[in-house]
């Protein structure tokens, strides 16, 4: 039997590559994926070889992850239940779609994972697979063997695989878009985070006094210049989480229900993120009707739940991109934001496409709205209410 692993080096992959290969009596092939998580692929493919698998392949998604991903989220401004960027959620799929590719290209019989039988990974990877490639057998050890970090960590002592010496007590997963921080204190939904689970944003009370302005560009929804500086959306996501990190922005505390229908304590650094999607909404704002953006809401919403939910493969989300990527034709312009001690405000915006009319807006004995139609307009728009009113 021949399996694909997604592999990532930690422990439950690590355990799993030698639970694959004693319990099925598999040949191993593992693959991690690039996609800005920001450690040392070499040393994970070393790993790989000295736990005995059979070929390994790392892969440089960073690139793909921003274009095929992460600019889709942006141009749906989205925000699972309002906060979480979905900076894990959208890498799964890429994930999947590589764990496939890897697999038909070597004849695998089936793909594996470490995601454990509580959390959202599972369902996102699943899916995708079954969509791909249906013919392949899915097989998930912590799942299926039900285990702790104990069982774990006696298993790899047993077997002589690594235990990486954790000097904090937190599960991290992190990508270009963003850094999700959970378990030990965090466990308590009550707890504030200690100041030691975060590492991309400053404490808000030890950021520069002194505000950071920074100017966001777009061009058909997306940011395409960092302070009139032209850089792909890569580097202006790694620029941007830098900048707006080092200024206290982007830290993230809510309750989330997972898909399995559990509620969790969730926390997250998404500096980057963060900014870009309330620049993108705040110059919507500006170049859309009321109507789109009424409607918008709507389809940000659905696409955001398909994609956290693991149904990127779902045709409902294509079908929703082809009216997200219509309006975001006329999505161009500036957006000016402010940053200070954590704090993140849209000060200004400007655009070519823009429905702001000042001849109109304005309060000044110049401005070019006549007065005089607002009143038969009123009589109108109450019509029905004033009717209903006298009937009850």
């Amino acid at each position: 039997m021949k399996v694909v692993l997604a592999y990532s080096g930690g422990l439950d992959t690590s355990v799993a590559i030698k639970w694959l290969q004693e319990k099925y009596g598999a040949e191993v092939i593992t693959v991690t994926l690039d996609v800005g998580q920001m450690e040392d692929l070499k040393s994970i493919e070393e790993k790989a070889k000295m736990l005995g698998v059979a070929k390994h392949y790392s892969i440089n998604a960073v690139e793909e992850f921003a274009e095929r991903y992460v600019a889709k989220a942006i141009k749906a401004n989205a925000l699972y239940e309002g906060k979480y960027p979905l900076h894990s959620a959208l890498s799964r799929p890429l994930i999947a779609e590589k764990l496939v590719e890897v697999a038909l290209k070597e004849g695998a019989d089936a793909v594996a994972h470490g995601c454990t039988g509580r959390g959202n990974d599972q369902v996102r990877i699943e899916v995708t697979v079954k969509a791909l490639a249906p013919h392949l057998k899915i097989i998930a050890p912590v799942r299926e063997w039900e285990l702790s970090r104990d069982m774990e960590v006696a298993y790899a002592k047993e077997r002589g695989i690594p235990v990486p010496v954790k000097d904090k007590p937190y599960s991290i997963d992190q990508n270009l878009w963003g850094r999700s921080i959970e378990c030990g204190p965090l466990d308590d939904p009550y707890a504030e985070p200690p100041e030691d689970a975060f590492e991309w944003t400053v404490n808000p009370s030890q950021a520069p006094d002194k505000p950071l302005y920074l100017t966001l560009t777009f061009r058909g929804g997306l940011p395409v210049a960092l302070n009139g500086v032209e850089m792909s959306l890569k580097d202006l996501v790694i620029e941007l989480n830098k900048l707006a990190g080092q200024h206290g922005v982007g830290r993230i505390d809510h309750i989330e229900d997972r898909v399995v229908g559990i509620k969790s304590r969730e926390v997250y650094e998404a500096p980057a993120a963060v900014c870009i999607v309330e620049a993108h909404k705040d110059l919507e704002k500006m170049t859309l009707t009321k109507h789109e953006l009424s409607f918008k809401s709507m389809v940000d919403e659905v696409w955001t739940k398909l994609a956290y939910e693991g149904l990127w493969c779902d045709p409902l989300r294509e079908d929703l991109e082809a009216f997200i990527d219509k309006t975001q034709v006329r999505v161009e312009g500036e957006v000016k934001l402010k940053l200070y001690r954590g704090w993140l405000t849209v000060v200004g915006r400007r655009s070519s496409k823009s429905l702001y009319d000042l001849d109109l807006a304005t309060y000044e004995a110049w401005g070019k709205f006549d007065q005089k139609l607002a009143k038969g307009f009123i009589e109108l728009w109450g019509l029905q209410s004033y009717l209903a009113r006298g009937k009850r």
